[in-house]
């Protein structure tokens, strides 16, 4: 809060209008970031990361915490999960560590070419491929659209798409292994897609799993192999793998930039432990030089020093996370807020790299969620951003009700697609899109571990304006369903108004835990205006909608939902990796599925479950989903309790 008056006071006398309070804060930041410094860091780290072996990963974690200690962080500590295949966090299963020397692939039939060399490109070797005998293996290569599966047994299997998808069938017909043929990009044409999943059941690999080889080749060497298979020659290939699987670590680091307090910290996170510079040494390096920036104004006198604390996170992804959030359950409980760095800055010069920032589950809608949006309007005055409702897939869930801590994710594209592509490298890089990244970054830190009593009642209205910007979204397109005879839309319109306030309520009150906690009371009866007006607002935009037409339509009553009451057991997402797919029963993992990843945070042991579905439609969208059979398979397996 004292940083905030601060500047408001020095920065904004005289001022005419300012498009919003955290507009000087912004403009203050974006004057002293030194994007070469962040350009440096971002090499650094590629240089050992772009191996993603697990004694490289050490080796970039020793770098970090000595990158933290130069920036003036304090309890700077390197930690980490058990890379032992077998340890739990949450229900995810840590992979095994893994590290090669050397790995090479030749077609020695029915010419002589190499295909692939990790020690010139480790991208042509998949992560966690299994080893072959020490002087290779010959085998012969087959397209996976052309063989039927019984026939790839002792064969290496050229695939279509990305090869980790295939391997629980190459497992259970006996292959070898696989030779990715798939890219994300195949107008890269030297470009190799980074395998960085290779478990039987889930992610990583683990002592359930199967060490077959894993190689991954370019588009235009994939083309040539089908049209040598298309002329109907038979291929063999030479692989000789030097690979090893071992208990170790799974290293974390992770550094605090002290507050005028410790009861009360901001956390900033993002993925270290990936071979691209763009996914993810941007977001480590960006992350860091937010936090130099803030550190540095501090000590000139330009910025006080705020309230709260400011921790960085650098962790393997979801595994470093949840492991961290394991071990730090205190933290976690004091943490108030929170910024996902999953972010490549690329350049300028390409269309589609536009910054989007994804918001809280709806289920912990949260001031965040308007705050960000409003840091990038104040920054971004001539550049397109979006926002997005959130997604799974990255360190952005922490949001989920068992963890509590609002958390927004900040992504970019890179133009040209180098998602897990060799091409991913340091001069794709652009400078000024660092400069953006880290100015938008130590911005939302700085005001949340500022923020206090004084900035509740803004956070309070850009809350509701954001609740309010939904509802009219949600009644234009009811509206525009009833005007085209859809009156099943109509009516899911009207039904998600109520469903909207309700989320803005939360949001609204969300601004209290700024609050120290004696004032808490006073502050949510000061918002009782806000409130009156989201249930205006609702009531006005449903009036619209009944004078359409709309008629309320309660969901099909599914007495067996009714009487379930789902008890979640361990924080985080369900992967289903400790299961064969075999035993899934055709139901979908939760590590990346959004529509099961909703419903699991809507049931908070409380709700009955046709409550949970009913709230995960209104998020979701109409589903014919089988909730019922999913959760029940859940408690099957272990994953839940449910009581009636």
């Amino acid at each position: 809060m004292v940083g905030l008056q601060f500047l408001l006071s020095s920065q904004m006398a005289g001022a005419a209008i300012q498009e919003s309070p955290v507009t000087p804060l912004v403009h203050t930041i974006a004057a002293n970031v030194q994007s070469d410094r962040a350009m440096e860091t971002m090499r650094r780290v590629y240089s050992t990361d772009h191996w993603f072996t697990f004694p490289k990963f050490e080796e970039t974690a020793l770098y970090l915490k000595q990158r933290l200690e130069q920036s003036g962080l304090e309890q700077v500590e390197i930690g980490g999960g058990n890379a032992d295949g077998e340890t739990q966090v949450g229900y995810w299963t840590m992979p095994l560590a893994w590290d090669v020397k050397q790995a090479r692939l030749e077609m020695v039939e029915p010419e002589h070419t190499l295909l692939c060399d990790y020690q010139s490109t480790p991208a042509s070797l998949g992560m966690w491929s299994g080893p072959t005998p020490k002087g290779g293996i010959t085998a012969e290569l087959v397209d996976i659209n052309k063989t039927p599966w019984p026939d790839v047994k002792g064969k290496l299997v050229l695939t279509d798409k990305n090869s980790a998808g295939y391997k629980h069938r190459l497992v259970k017909y006996g292959a070898l292994g696989a030779v990715n043929g798939f890219s994300e990009d195949p107008a890269l044409r030297d470009g190799r897609q980074w395998i960085n999943a290779w478990g039987d059941n889930g992610w990583g690999f683990t002592k359930a799993s199967t060490p077959l080889l894993s190689f991954s080749i370019t588009p235009q060497q994939a083309e040539h192999i089908r049209k040598l298979l298309a002329e109907g020659k038979r291929i063999k290939v030479h692989a000789v793998v030097d690979s090893r699987y071992y208990a170790g670590r799974y290293p974390w680091v992770t550094g605090l930039l002290p507050g005028i307090s410790d009861e009360e910290e901001v956390l900033v996170l993002g993925h270290s432990s990936e071979q691209g510079a763009q996914d993810n040494a941007t977001g480590v390096s960006a992350m860091i030089e937010a936090l130099n920036t803030i550190g540095s104004l501090i000590q000139k006198g330009k910025l006080p020093r705020p309230q709260r604390s400011i921790r960085i996170l650098l962790m393997p992804e979801l595994y470093g996370s949840l492991s961290y959030i394991r071990a730090h359950p205190q933290r976690m409980k004091k943490t108030v807020a929170a910024m996902t760095v999953d972010t490549p800055a690329a350049s300028y010069g390409l269309a589609g790299t536009e910054y989007t920032f994804y918001m809280n589950p709806q289920v912990a809608m949260s001031y965040t969620d308007a705050l960000i949006q409003r840091i990038a309007k104040a920054y971004f005055t001539s550049r397109p951003w979006h926002w997005k409702e959130n997604e799974p897939g990255t360190d952005s869930y922490l949001g989920d009700p068992t963890i509590n801590v609002p958390d927004v994710w900040s992504y970019s594209g890179t133009g040209i697609e180098t998602h897990h592509n060799s091409e991913d490298k340091p001069d794709t890089v652009d400078p000024r899109s660092m400069h953006d990244l880290i100015t938008v970054i130590a911005s939302y830190l700085y005001f949340n571990a500022s923020a206090g009593e004084a900035q509740v009642p803004w956070l309070a209205d850009i809350a509701s304006d954001h609740v309010y910007q939904e509802m009219a979204a949600t009644a234009s397109a009811g509206l525009d369903a009833l005007r085209s005879g859809d009156a099943a839309s109509g009516s899911y319109g009207l039904d998600r108004m109520s469903y909207l306030r309700d989320r803005g309520h939360d949001a609204l009150l969300s601004v209290l835990r700024l609050a120290p906690a004696k004032d808490r009371a006073k502050l949510q009866q000061s918002l009782a205006p806000q409130l009156r007006q989201l249930q205006a607002a609702s009531d006005w935009q449903s009036a619209r909608l009944r004078s359409a037409g709309a008629v309320a339509k309660p969901d099909s009553v599914n007495r067996d939902a009714e009487r379930m009451i789902v008890h979640r057991k361990r924080p985080g997402t369900l992967p289903l990796d400790d299961l064969s797919q075999d035993e899934w029963e055709g139901y979908p993992s939760g590590a990346w599925n959004k529509l099961v990843t909703v419903a699991l945070y809507w049931c908070d042991g409380k709700r009955n479950l046709a409550q949970a579905i009913h709230l995960t439609k209104m998020e979701m969208g109409p589903t014919d989903f089988d909730f019922v059979g999913y959760f029940r398979f859940l408690q099957k397996h272990g994953y839940v309790d449910i009581t009636k």
